[in-house]
């Protein structure tokens, strides 16, 4: 279904080597390719952007600790893992800044990834080949490099931006977060210029990247996120009343959005693309061409007995999606396929199956039976195990998401009207009541309240939570009633990330963010 993208690595070109004991002599390592020999074909080229795409399938990229970071530290997850320095990491208490999971490997995984499109987008350029492919690939590297700097700038704010293949050594200069949403739409902008609408998706090795609507999708995000609401609009027109609308749409079965059986469908705008095939030894802590690309997110929110369980779902999510009943007065249909809980069938526990291992009361042990997992992107629904190596997409826009940006946008420009269509699209698709129906004429303020609402039982544990709470300025304490873990958020704080204190130790431009 899917083919293995190949994996370069580009190292240093020289190696010292001692041979006396006061002379040295510099010969070329016979092993390494040299960057500027590197970088002169065609397939060379191809090769240094799926460098920059492989990176995605790192754990601290897209595989594993994102989703920790992301959805974990919203009000829909928590984590009882046995692990202490990680379940505390997502009741913020950050005591090491340093904690390998969900600092030190997220920031080092994304700005390799940012290396490795650096590189691409200094070094292509001086390459004789096709001039569309070449502007295509410049592009996808724009978008793969705007792509990692919008999740650093979620989870950190002031990061440093690179934009050149710059030495491990230099000490990058402090850059503020204004100036790292201002390059993601530099970058954003030079890829909706570059990229097709679409590819030959017959083809395994142009699936998964990115299009003009992704670009699209990804830039009316970041303008979203900065409250720049006219500006992310006219972003998102492109996607939802212009060219793209006809290629793009909401797939009948709301479940088939997190299944690798029907991944790449009219829904996705962009996703990361993952395998099942092992072909080499498991290992994190190097590059090897042959390492798997399983997305490690199932093994880690799996129930007990099936997977590690370090992280779960508040039963506050459950009774967000129980707030309202659809047109045939059932319940969401979308909350068992977010939600495996005592009542994933209505029927209760002794009705619930996991993972074809028993019902939920006999599977789960009493004193946690009131707890909730995940369901989203586990892979209950084809086999009864979970591993490292599980080969569902992980979905970084839908269609959904882009509606229900656009719903926003209207709404925040007075045009609360305009915006009930593209909820009530989002809505049919799970026979809700219309809203137009169910809740007519509300005011700008109600209007967004209810958005609240259709974004969290839409959008549940796909990493936007999160960022929906922080542009809404809705982190603090006050969501400890949701859940518990914000007993401890502390406003002015924890809104962002604790930078690794290794990386200011190294780099004296950095500064620490506030209260930390």
């Amino acid at each position: 279904m899917k083919s293995k993208p190949s994996i370069i690595i580009l190292l240093s070109a020289f190696a010292t080597i001692g041979i006396s004991c006061n002379k040295q002599l510099e010969i070329s390592n016979p092993n390494a390719q040299l960057v500027d020999a590197f970088w002169t074909t065609k397939d060379n080229a191809l090769k240094g952007v799926t460098a920059a795409y492989t990176q995605l399938v790192k754990p601290g990229a897209m595989a594993r600790w994102i989703f920790f970071d992301l959805d974990l530290r919203s009000d829909e997850g928590t984590s009882n893992s046995p692990w202490i320095d990680l379940q505390n990491w997502q009741k913020f208490i950050m005591p090491d800044y340093n904690f390998a999971p969900c600092s030190q490997s997220v920031w080092q995984d994304h700005y390799q990834g940012i290396y490795r499109c650096n590189q691409a987008i200094t070094n292509i350029p001086k390459i004789e080949m096709d001039a569309n492919l070449k502007k295509r690939l410049i592009g996808e590297a724009k978008f793969l490099r705007a792509f990692y700097y919008y999740n650093l700038v979620i989870l950190w704010g002031n990061v440093p931006i690179i934009l050149e293949p710059n030495q491990v050594t230099a000490e990058v200069k402090y850059t503020t977060e204004t100036q790292v949403w201002a390059q993601i739409q530099v970058d954003l902008n030079d890829a909706i210029a570059a990229l097709p609408e679409s590819y030959d998706n017959t083809l395994n090795n142009e699936i998964g990247r990115p299009t003009k609507g992704s670009a699209y999708g990804l830039l009316g995000k970041s303008l979203l996120q900065q409250k720049k609401y006219d500006e992310a609009k006219t972003a998102l027109d492109w996607l939802v009343t212009g060219p793209g609308a006809s290629r793009y749409g909401l797939v009948p079965n709301y479940a088939d959005n997190f299944k690798h059986t029907t991944e790449n469908n009219l829904e996705s705008v962009f996703e990361i693309q993952f395998s099942d095939k092992i072909a080499g030894p498991p290992t994190e802590e190097e590059d090897f061409s042959d390492r798997s690309i399983g997305n490690n997110r199932a093994q880690f929110f799996a129930p007990p007995g099936v997977g590690w369980s370090d992280g779960q779902a508040t039963r506050w999510l459950v009774h967000e999606f129980l707030k309202e009943k659809t047109a045939d007065n059932k319940r969401d249909p979308r909350l068992p396929v977010t939600v495996l809980y005592d009542s994933t069938d209505e029927r209760g526990g002794d009705f619930t199956i996991v993972y074809n291992k028993g019902t939920f009361n006999q599977f789960i042990v009493p004193e946690r039976r009131t707890q909730c997992w995940f369901h989203k992107y586990q892979n209950d629904y084809w086999r009864d195990f979970e591993n490292y190596y599980s080969p569902i997409n992980i979905r970084v826009i839908r269609y959904a998401d882009v509606l229900l940006m656009y719903a926003e946008c209207l709404n925040a420009t007075g045009k609360t009207a305009d915006a009930y269509q593209y909820v009530d699209k989002v809505r049919q698709r799970s026979k809700m009541a219309r809203l137009t129906d169910a809740k007519p004429g509300l005011n700008q303020q109600q209007f967004l309240d209810q958005l609240k609402h259709e974004r969290i039982v839409e959008l549940a544990s796909e990493e936007v939570r999160f960022a929906d709470l922080k542009r809404w300025g809705d982190l603090g304490p006050q969501l400890s009633a949701n859940d518990p873990d914000f007993a401890n958020f502390v406003k002015g704080k924890n809104e962002l990330l604790p930078i690794p204190q290794h990386e200011l130790d190294i780099n004296p431009n950095l500064k620490q963010n506030p209260n930390y």
